[in-house]
């Protein structure tokens, strides 16, 4: 606060007066010790002192926030029965949960996969499912991503993974392919990037000297899918913490979360 005073004097009184917004006990506050006593001592004279407050401008009021960016959400699998409730379609499985437990529709078929869009909590999401075969996953994703204009780091694939224990999850803010036909054609279909999130599913290692690519068409046995259920249950929780408040906060729900004991 900044006081400008103007001094005018009269011969009447000994008193000094402050004509302002405050009092005059404030004014001596504001007015030099010194001042107002060598003033105050000559008599026969009246000092007003006139005095003009100016003050820092109001603050503006806070711009609002910018609505959040969507989601896209890709399970990867293979289309028809025959895939249904296989080890390679792990990630189908994935976007069933969140479909079902977000009331999200996926009825309607776009871009070369089964699509659906709504909301987790605020934030819009799509989800998919590429019906291209798993080789071929980057036809569809790629496709979805240009349209939508989809910044990568929001862009979330959701497969399985022979190296990760059964029923492990591991969420990862980039990396390689790994080996995964499913992952190597979105790669290719995004200009090489890999910088994108992935949830991976772990299914475990094929028994003794059978081939993998026998192994990730098998079903589950009933244990198996017990222990499966509840990994997709984390799972689901750990895409809306993702979505809802970063990556940091979901790996470490990822880390920390316990397997089911059967």
């Amino acid at each position: 606060m900044k006081v400008a005073c103007a001094i005018s004097s009269t011969a009447s009184s000994a008193a000094v007066l402050c004509r302002c917004l405050f009092s005059s006990s404030a004014a001596k506050t504001l007015i030099p010790t010194s001042y107002w006593r060598s003033n105050t001592a000559a008599s026969g004279s009246l000092y007003q002192i006139a005095c003009s407050m100016t003050t820092s401008p109001a603050p503006q009021p806070e711009k609002p926030k910018p609505p959040p960016q969507p989601w896209l959400i890709v399970g990867l699998g293979n289309p028809g029965k025959r895939y249904a409730g296989t080890r390679h379609s792990v990630g189908f499985e994935m976007i069933d949960t969140i479909a079902d437990a977000e009331g999200i529709s996926m009825g309607s078929v776009s871009f070369k996969a089964q699509f659906g869009k709504g909301f987790i909590g605020d934030v819009p999401v799509m989800l998919a499912k590429p019906q291209t075969f798993m080789n071929a996953s980057g036809e569809s994703v790629g496709a979805i991503v240009s349209y939508y204009k989809i910044p990568l780091k929001q862009v979330l694939v959701v497969f399985d993974d022979l190296d990760l224990p059964f029923a492990k999850l591991r969420l990862l803010p980039k990396g390689g392919h790994g080996g995964h036909n499913g992952m190597r054609s979105i790669m290719k279909h995004l200009k090489g990037s890999r910088d994108f999130p992935r949830l991976r599913i772990g299914i475990g290692r094929p028994p003794g000297k059978m081939d993998p690519a026998s192994f990730v068409l098998r079903a589950f046995n009933p244990q198996e899918r017990e222990e499966l259920d509840f990994t997709l249950q984390n799972g689901l929780e750990t895409v809306r913490i993702l979505v809802l408040e970063g990556f940091d906060k979901s790996a470490t729900f990822v880390n920390s979360a316990k397997p089911l004991t059967v």
